[in-house]
């Protein structure tokens, strides 16, 4: 039950894990060297959760997964880059805009498939959408990331492939072979395997905050309204397009969700890893 209400509780979590952080940073400032490990435990948690009978249900229908994806990596990257490119025409810093390309351009969140869920759409699809992104991930969010952020300044490709493999990749392949090998323990792994992950996002997206919390204090009210932006089109164009490929009404929502539903914890991660603080502050105030 707790790890149930654990999951289920996200946003308010978040939210106020969030304002904890801004309040008093020093509590979550000690993460400072782990939040990679922390990402990679969302990673692991989803990979034993990932139900082999789900994955071959929605692989059955092999089209509306390729459509999906394919949107979620060409509309949240052009959103992205429309965002950023807002922000420096304003006078954001270049360091700051790139934020916004990294949230646009990475997978979908560990957290659709919980909200899919919710909200009655397609849980199948949604865990299908969101395994084949993040497996895709370590090979087109880099490169996104480098085709659109090399307008405002140099990417670093290949230390962020190689951030993305080990804490996208491994950790998800080692937690979908454990799921095969925790025989009468599978029921209980399911069940905190969701909890563990939210933990991990909500310290991750917590500690952005903590290392941010001056910056945000003087955030401009654009950069904020982007941010809001940037979820609600996604999740909008999303809906849209689920349109245009005459899904039926519960691959429509799921499209929504996944599409607007960035892996803001994946791009805080890469931001702080491979850029600065600053640049994470998109992805933190994205996910919260």
């Amino acid at each position: 039950m707790f790890w149930y209400l654990l999951s289920r509780n996200l946003a308010p979590l978040t939210l106020a894990g969030a304002v904890a952080a801004f309040f008093y940073p020093p509590v979550f400032m000690i993460f400072k060297d782990y939040f990679l490990l922390l990402f990679a435990a969302t990673m692991f948690a989803l990979g034993v959760v990932l139900k082999p009978e789900e994955a071959r249900s929605a692989l059955k229908k092999p089209s509306s997964i390729a459509l999906g994806v394919l949107t979620q990596f060409t509309l949240m990257p052009l959103l992205g880059f429309a965002a950023a490119s807002i922000a420096v025409w304003q006078g954001v810093s270049p360091m700051l805009a790139l934020g916004f390309i990294i949230v646009g351009c990475a997978p979908g969140a560990i957290a659709s498939n919980v909200i899919t869920y919710l909200a009655g759409g397609a849980v199948a699809f949604s865990i299908a959408m969101t395994m084949v992104a993040t497996v895709l991930s370590p090979l087109l969010t880099p490169s996104l990331v480098e085709l659109f952020g090399n307008r405002f300044m140099d990417i670093p490709f290949w230390p962020m492939m190689q951030t993305i493999l080990l804490t996208v990749a491994l950790p998800l392949a080692l937690g979908m072979a454990l799921r095969t090998r925790l025989s009468s323990y599978l029921a209980t792994a399911e069940q905190a395997a969701p909890g563990v992950a939210t933990i991990a996002i909500i310290i991750i997206c917590s500690y952005a905050v903590a290392a941010n919390q001056t910056r945000i204090s003087d955030t401009p009210g654009l950069v904020i309204g982007l941010v809001i932006s940037l979820n609600a089109l996604g999740y909008l164009f999303g809906w849209i397009a689920a349109q245009l490929f005459r899904f039926e009404h519960s691959y429509r929502i799921t499209l929504a969700i996944e599409i607007g539903m960035q892996n803001a914890g994946l791009g805080v991660a890469l931001a702080l890893k491979n850029f600065s603080p600053e640049t994470a502050l998109p992805g933190a105030l994205f996910a919260v």
